[in-house]
């Protein structure tokens, strides 16, 4: 179940991540690089959870 909340929460992130980025303030730019980064990462965690079964 991990698996399946941490893509979703990825996904989530990565798209509010990008949409920031659009944004005129740098600050918000930058914000929202960030937060995309976090939601790759999440869905590759998700990826490992899946691949070890949720044991990790």
């Amino acid at each position: 179940m991990g698996e399946l909340i941490d893509k979703i929460k990825g996904n989530v992130n990565e798209a509010i991540g990008k949409a920031k980025q659009h944004s005129s303030d740098p600050e918000t730019q930058a914000e929202g690089a960030a937060q995309e980064l976090k939601g790759k990462a999440q869905q590759v965690a998700g990826k490992v959870k899946g691949a070890l079964g949720d044991d990790i």
